[in-house]
Formats: structure tokens, C-alpha cells, sequence
């Protein structure tokens, strides 16, 4: 197969244009999934614990593959790890029109976890893969950049999937219940029916992709063969330890709070906000990320990473607090808010996480990595909640999780490593 050369001043552009291109669909694709839940709920008859499991399927497969993807593009080589990752995540989206074919939702599940496996192995090859994707000092930059163009593809992601598979007007539960059992059937189809267009659309696309890099010639990077893998000398750095468990925290936070926010909003009974109109606040959630992140790289210039984990942890907590104790439209804003609180949380946690680890920080970062599966726990312990108590309860945990980064912020982070490096 031959392939198309890339001009000389093109080299590093066109890879670069490439690469953040897959991480704004990953990113959407991603996001996607705080409208599938509350649509399968319905068109599978789903409790708030089963429809959580979406979360747990999609964020498990990060979990168990990350290490895998990372051995695998070390053998393999940054392109065929994105090749990689754009096939199976074609194959995983393209398995959506079997599973709404036949309702199915175990098949759901499947197809998100083999899709949430691509995008594993793009994750994986993506940040290291920029970052030396010309000028060194410039890495950070074109870092920074990326994760703006990812946040963009979060932001609109919501927006998108309620169009296409939230009506503009709600069907009451008890409209439902009046059916007949054909009628419910062919409701309950014509419901599973709706994600073919878009999934099958996102098969069709990373599919294309994945023959563009193909016939790409990309500038080769090779990594420096340094480091030791052993994870039981992890053990000798207790923050890092710590760290992990905040990133679980972080991210499980998060994800539980947009997992929830349509149904959170549907139990306040406000007239006229209907799921798609709510699906709203979950773009605004990520909106406010997008516009943490990029203010959040200036202020983290002036001010001590570990002050700001410490107000941006405190401030989650109290929002969330209070989204608990306030009715209407203003909890619904509150729970937006945490959006620009957490946007800094991520790299602040890695950052601080990985201070003193010497030759074992790409152990450890990969721990930190693995620390994603609170994004695949903390749903369904919230669906569990809801289910028995109320879906308000539910959001008890994610004031826990920011309780504990606030811990890690005040003191967890500090290095009790002794002479270990």
C-alpha cells in the first residue's frame, strides 16, 4: 500500500491537525453517553442503577485496556495504535444497530465497551504523541490546545445527542403506561431505533479515519527507553497512592454528576424543561470546563497548585451541597458550576501526584491513569441510591469524592517517600 507524503512544512501540522481531529470525535463520542442513559432508560425500561451501568462499561474498558494499549503501541508504534484504536471503535459503534435492532441492552453495553476500547488505545497514544510532535518547549502549548479542541467536541456532544435522541416534548411515564402491549412495543422500538443514525454515522467516520492515517506518512517519534515498571514500588510513595484515589474521586464526580443531571432535573417537576431542554446544562457543565481549563493555565502561573486544588475541591462540595438543598432552576445552575471548579482538578492532581517518583514516574503515571474506573463506579452506586431513596441522594457521593480531593489537597499530596527514589 503506498502512501501519500507529507511537504516539509506540512511535517508536523498535518499530524498535528490529525490527532487533535480524534480527540474532538472521541471527546463527543464520549459525551454522548449523559444523553444515552436517560434515552435507554427509557427505551430498554431501565432502573436508574442498570442505566448507570453505560458509565461502568464505558469507563471499565479505559481500566483494564490502558496498560495493554500502552504495551501495545511500545511494540507497535503511535500509528498503528491510532489505527488500532479508530477500527475498534468503529466496530464497537457500528454494534449499536444490532442492539437497537433486537433492544437488547446487554449489547449495548458490549458495544460501548468495545468502543470505549478504541478510544483507549487513541488516549493512550494521543498526549504523549503531541507532546514531542515538534519543538519540546512548545509541548506544553500544543498540549493545552488539544485538550481545548477535546473539550470543545465535550461541550457540544450534549447538545448534539439530545437532538437526536431526546424529544422535544417529554412522553409521561404514565402516557407510556397507557399503552398497549403493541403500542409499547412499537414505541419502545421506534426509541431503540434512534441511535442507529448517530452510532452508525460514528462507525462510518472513524472508519474513514482510520484509512486516512493509513495512507499518511507520519514523522516517526521514538520513545526514550528509560524508566522501571515495577507497581510494587509504588508502594514506597504514599501520595502517589493518594493521588490515584483523587483522580478516582475526581472523575467519578464528575461523570456521576452529568450521568444524573437529565433525570435530576426531570424529579424538580420545573414546567416547561423537558429533557431535551435540560441536556442544556450538561453543555453548560462542559462549557465551564472548557473555559476553566484555558483560565485555569494562566492563574496556575501565579498561584500554588495545591492552594487552588484546595478552592477548586472546597468550592465543588459546597455547590454540590447546596444543588441538594435548593430547588429548581438554581440547583440545576449550581451543579453547572462545578463544571469550572473541576476543570483544573485533573492536571494538578497528576502534577502533584508524580512530584519526587524519579525513574518510576511513567509507572506511576500509568497508575494515576488507572485511578479513571471511579468514572465506572461511582454511576452505579449513585443509580443505587436513586433507585432506593431518591435520585437528590444520590449526589451525596460526589460531595464525598470532592471531601476526599480536598484531603489530597490539604495534606495527601505532600511526598512521605524518604530516600526511595
Amino acid at each position: 500500500m503506498s502512501t501519500l507524503s507529507i511537504s516539509k512544512p506540512a511535517r508536523f501540522l498535518v499530524p498535528l491537525c490529525i490527532v487533535m481531529s480524534l480527540m474532538f470525535f472521541w471527546n463527543m463520542s464520549r459525551n454522548i453517553n449523559d444523553i444515552l442513559i436517560p434515552h435507554l432508560k427509557r427505551a430498554c425500561r431501565l432502573t436508574d442503577f442498570q442505566s448507570s451501568l453505560i458509565q461502568s462499561a464505558f469507563f471499565g474498558a479505559y481500566f483494564l485496556l490502558a496498560i495493554p494499549a500502552g504495551m501495545y503501541i511500545h511494540r507497535k508504534g503511535y500509528k498503528a495504535g491510532m489505527v488500532t484504536g479508530l477500527l475498534v471503535a468503529a466496530a464497537g459503534a457500528a454494534l449499536f444497530y444490532p442492539a437497537a435492532e433486537i433492544r437488547y441492552y446487554p449489547l449495548f453495553l458490549g458495544a460501548l465497551f468495545i468502543m470505549a476500547a478504541g478510544f483507549t488505545f487513541l488516549e493512550v497514544t494521543a498526549t504523549p504523541y503531541i507532546s514531542k510532535l515538534g519543538d519540546p518547549s512548545e509541548a506544553s502549548s500544543r498540549l493545552s490546545l488539544s485538550a481545548a479542541v477535546g473539550s470543545v467536541g465535550a461541550t457540544v456532544a450534549p447538545y448534539i445527542g439530545a437532538l437526536l435522541l431526546l424529544h422535544k416534548e417529554d412522553i409521561p411515564e404514565t402516557v407510556i403506561q397507557t399503552y398497549s402491549a403493541s403500542q409499547l412495543q412499537n414505541f419502545l422500538a421506534a426509541e431503540a431505533n434512534l441511535v442507529k443514525l448517530p452510532y452508525v454515522s460514528l462507525a462510518l467516520l472513524f472508519l474513514i479515519m482510520a484509512l486516512v492515517l493509513l495512507f499518511i506518512k507520519l514523522p516517526p517519534i521514538r520513545d526514550e527507553a528509560t524508566g522501571t515498571h515495577s507497581f510494587k514500588a509504588m508502594l514506597h510513595y504514599p501520595h502517589l497512592l493518594l493521588g490515584a484515589g483523587a483522580v478516582f474521586c475526581y472523575v467519578g464526580a464528575e461523570v456521576g454528576i452529568v450521568s444524573f443531571l437529565i433525570r435530576y432535573a426531570q424529579s424538580l417537576k420545573v414546567p416547561g424543561l423537558t429533557q431535551q431542554k435540560a441536556a442544556l446544562f450538561i453543555s453548560l457543565f462542559m462549557a465551564l470546563v472548557l473555559a476553566g481549563r484555558l483560565g485555569g493555565a494562566y492563574i496556575l502561573r501565579k498561584a500554588a497548585a495545591s492552594r487552588m486544588l484546595v478552592v477548586s475541591a472546597g468550592g465543588a462540595f459546597l455547590l454540590v451541597v447546596l444543588a441538594m438543598l435548593v430547588n429548581g432552576y438554581g440547583s440545576l445552575f449550581l451543579l453547572s458550576m462545578v463544571g469550572l471548579l473541576t476543570s483544573i482538578m485533573y492536571p494538578v492532581i497528576f502534577t502533584l501526584s508524580i512530584d519526587g517518583l524519579g525513574r518510576h514516574t511513567k509507572t506511576g503515571s500509568s497508575l494515576l491513569i488507572m485511578g479513571i474506573v471511579g468514572g465506572a463506579l461511582i454511576p452505579p452506586a449513585m443509580g443505587l441510591v436513586s433507585d432506593r431513596m431518591g435520585i437528590g441522594w444520590a449526589f451525596i457521593f460526589p460531595a464525598l469524592c470532592y471531601i476526599y480531593v480536598l484531603y489530597f489537597a490539604v495534606k495527601g499530596h505532600r511526598p512521605r517517600y524518604g530516600n526511595n527514589k
